[in-house]
C-alpha cells in the first residue's frame, strides 16, 4: 500500500536526523483498516517543539516527499498537526509534531516506526492512553436548547442553516453516543455505515432532512426520539435531566408545526 511505502521512505529519510527522537503512526494503520481511500497518520517526535512554527513543520514536511501544499489544524483544534497532500503518489497525510514530554499524552497507543535510544517505548510503558468520551451531562445540559435554535431557523424560513444544524447534532451527539451503544470508541460518524448496527444506522440517517420544512421538522423529530432512546440506554441516575427546558421545547415545536 502506498500508505506503508510512505512510511517506510519516511523513516529512512529521518532516521539520520538527531533532531528527531521518533517517529510513530496511529489511525487505521492500527486496526489494519488501510486502503486505497485511507489517509497517513504520522507523530512526529523532536528533540525541540516544532509545532510553534509552522516554516519549520512545512521543511519536515518537504522532506518526506513531493508535498503539494499543507496547512495546520486550528479547525479541529490540534495546530500541532500538518494536514498534507503528497503527490507521485497522491497521499493525505496528517503529520502531528510533537515533543518527548508530550507524546506521552494520547488517546492511543501508536505503532513505533522508528526510535532513537528506545524513548517511545519507555513512555508508553509508563503511561496509558486515554480516549476522550462526551460528557453525558454536557450534553443533556444542551441537547433542548440546540433543538430550540433548529426551531428557530426553520421557523424563520433559514432551511439551509437549520440543514446544517443536523450535521453537527450527528458529530457531536448521535454519532459517539451510537459508537459507545455498539461498543466503539465514540469518533463521531466515522464509520457508522459499517460499525453500528443496522437499526441503530438506520435511526441516525432518519435524522437527514431534505430542504423543505416538512422534512427538517420531521428530522428534528426523529432526532428528539434518537435522543430520549440513547439517553434511556446509556445515561445512569446522576444525569440531571433538563425537564423543564424540554417541555417547553416539545411545546414550541408542536406551535412552528401547526404555523
Amino acid at each position: 500500500m502506498i500508505q506503508e511505502e510512505f512510511a517506510e521512505r519516511a523513516v529512512e529519510i529521518l532516521k539520520s536526523d538527531q533532531s528527531v527522537i521518533g517517529l510513530a503512526v496511529v489511525g487505521s494503520w492500527l486496526t489494519n483498516e488501510i486502503d486505497e481511500f485511507s489517509d497517513l497518520d504520522l507523530i512526529l517526535v523532536t528533540d525541540k517543539k516544532i509545532a510553534d512554527d509552522k516554516d519549520k513543520m512545512l521543511a519536515y514536511a518537504n522532506r518526506l516527499g513531493n508535498l503539494l501544499s499543507g496547512f495546520t489544524g486550528e479547525h479541529v483544534g490540534e495546530p500541532r498537526v500538518l494536514i498534507c497532500l503528497f503527490d507521485k503518489p497522491l497521499l493525505h497525510v496528517d503529520i502531528k509534531f510533537l515533543t518527548l514530554e508530550e507524546f506521552g499524552q494520547r488517546i492511543e497507543t501508536p505503532t513505533i516506526l522508528l526510535d532513537r535510544n528506545s524513548k517511545l517505548q519507555d513512555i508508553i510503558h509508563h503511561t496509558e492512553a486515554k480516549f476522550p468520551y462526551p460528557d453525558f451531562q454536557w450534553i443533556e445540559d444542551r441537547f433542548w436548547i440546540w433543538v430550540h435554535y433548529a426551531l428557530l431557523k426553520i421557523g424563520r424560513g433559514e432551511y439551509l442553516e437549520a440543514h446544517d444544524f443536523f450535521g453537527f447534532l450527528r458529530m457531536v451527539v448521535f454519532g459517539p453516543l451510537l459508537h459507545i451503544q455498539n461498543k466503539n470508541l465514540p469518533r463521531g460518524v466515522r464509520k457508522v455505515e459499517t460499525q453500528l448496527k443496522q437499526a441503530d444506522f438506520e435511526s441516525l440517517k432518519a435524522t437527514i432532512p431534505s430542504y423543505s420544512k416538512v422534512s427538517l421538522l420531521e428530522s428534528l423529530e426523529n432526532s428528539i426520539v434518537l435522543y430520549k432512546k440513547l439517553r434511556v440506554n446509556l445515561f445512569k441516575a446522576d444525569i440531571n435531566l433538563q425537564a423543564k427546558t424540554e417541555n417547553k421545547v416539545m411545546l414550541y415545536l408542536k406551535e412552528i408545526k401547526e404555523k
